[in-house]
């Protein structure tokens, strides 16, 4: 018998080597390559998914209702809708951050909606499981709850009890008999996703899996799992405070980029409808630097509250830090203000926050971003009733954002009364009842209405 033929896999990003390399060439991770036995052609053939003949998509047959209510109301927000039949999400986030609680209390909801729910766990015994279903409120009859973490077996449960929906908690734990390697390694997670996947498209299961998270915050395993899947959810938020943000990085039947809030309370996570009133509830409006910002996360305008602290260096090199905005981009922000509106910040520390944990991406924080610094530079507190939207070009102008009724409709509804935002055709906006619109087409311009 010839000697079994091993590969060295890297356990961050999924690239083979036929023999052991201290760092990974494609991640560039040191120590990550791991031997493992090759897969054989035999194995190989288990991927291919039965043959089916073309059909004119004009003929291809879909039923009325694709869509399933969670009973979770952000959670059918950031799903785009609800639960699509025969879909896979992924969900990652943090150790204790609630992804299984959130997906028990999505359990019992379908549960008692009368679908059949197979709850399978990996980490905990079901007398633990139904311990927290019980502080959860998840009980149901049409919750069936098994500890397993062998996937054949899993198979043989989902054939035996026909669920219409499989919670998987978590893929690292699952293991495939066909792949000598350990469970949670980059092999094992690709080939029980590859089975589960099937499972769902085959027999219209929709199919939830947790994924733990690395050290830098992504999804352990190959960055292929997230492409198997069809839906992406990330949790954000702290340990140490009770509001848990789920984002979705990926939708292939919504939109992505869309933030679903929740609270964490002793039953559970709760649902925040309003989540621009929470993050500014606790807002001074004594204090210099600080301004409210308009933005776009996926479908839903929030309200954030930019916060900057400038303050006199005693190093050689001035101090950057930020929170929740991307470094780069505030540097960027900073060098106009430096050189179009004639403020000197070279021999200043600065740091920025963007308070509750947000993370805010888009472009129209920029305006928003220069006012907080501008502010905080001068010591002069901006007026309460003050929002602001725009981007900052490298010239110093402020540049059209999209979606700009939506931002005026949400700052009028928490009681603002002045906007600075980009110059453009007033007769083409739905300006807000009590509402005045500080058009500006120049930082200078906007630094002049904080002053």
């Amino acid at each position: 018998m010839g000697k079994e033929r091993t590969v060295f896999i890297c356990q961050d990003c999924g690239y083979t080597s036929p023999k052991w390399l201290g760092k990974c060439p494609d991640c560039g991770e040191f120590n990550t390559l791991q031997e493992e036995r090759a897969q054989r052609e035999q194995e190989k053939s288990r991927w291919v998914f039965s043959s089916q003949k073309p059909q004119l998509i004009g003929q291809v047959k879909t039923e009325e209702n694709q869509r399933f209510l969670t009973g979770i109301a952000e959670l059918d927000r950031v799903l785009g809708g609800g639960i699509v039949a025969g879909s896979m999400v992924l969900v990652g986030g943090g150790p204790g951050i609630g992804k299984s609680t959130l997906l028990l209390q999505t359990a019992g909801n379908i549960a008692t909606q009368g679908q059949p729910v197979l709850l399978v766990s990996g980490e905990e015994s079901i007398q633990q499981i139904k311990m927290r279903g019980q502080r959860l409120g998840a009980v149901a009859d049409n919750l069936y709850l098994v500890s397993e973490i062998a996937v054949d077996r899993i198979k043989n449960r989902v054939k035996e009890l026909a669920p219409k929906f499989l919670i998987i908690d978590s893929i690292q734990t699952l293991y495939h008999p066909d792949v000598t390697s350990a469970p949670g390694s980059v092999t094992q997670v690709r080939e029980c996703t590859g089975e589960l996947l099937r499972m769902a498209k085959t027999l219209g299961i929709s199919v939830f899996i947790v994924g733990h998270v690395t050290k830098d915050g992504a999804i352990a395993g190959p960055r292929l799992l997230e492409h198997m899947v069809d839906t992406v959810l990330y949790f954000e938020g702290s340990n140490y405070n009770s509001y848990r943000l789920v984002r979705a990085i990926k939708n292939r039947y919504g939109a992505t980029n869309e933030l679903a809030v929740f609270e964490m309370k002793a039953n559970g996570l709760k649902s925040v409808s309003n989540p621009s009133a929470i993050l500014l509830a606790e807002r001074s409006a004594e204090t210099s630097g600080s301004i409210v910002v308009a933005t776009i996360e996926g479908s839903r305008p929030l309200l954030v509250e930019v916060q900057a602290l400038v303050t006199d260096t005693y190093q050689s090199i001035p101090r950057r830090l930020t929170s929740g905005v991307d470094f780069n981009r505030a540097l960027l922000t900073l060098a106009v203000l430096e050189r179009r509106a004639g403020f000197h910040l070279e021999r200043e520390d600065i740091y920025i926050n963007v308070v509750g944990g947000i993370k805010v991406t888009e472009p129209a924080i920029d305006l928003g971003l220069a006012l907080a610094v501008a502010s905080a530079h001068l010591d002069k507190p901006i007026s309460p009733e003050i929002a602001v939207f725009g981007e900052i070009g490298l010239s110093g102008d402020i540049r059209y954002v999209a979606r700009v009724d939506d931002r005026l409709q949400e700052a009028s509804k928490l009681g603002f009364k002045k906007i600075i935002m980009p110059f453009q055709d007033r007769k083409s906006l739905k300006t807000p009842k009590g509402v005045e619109l500080l058009m500006v087409k120049t930082l200078s311009e906007a630094v002049k209405m904080i002053g």
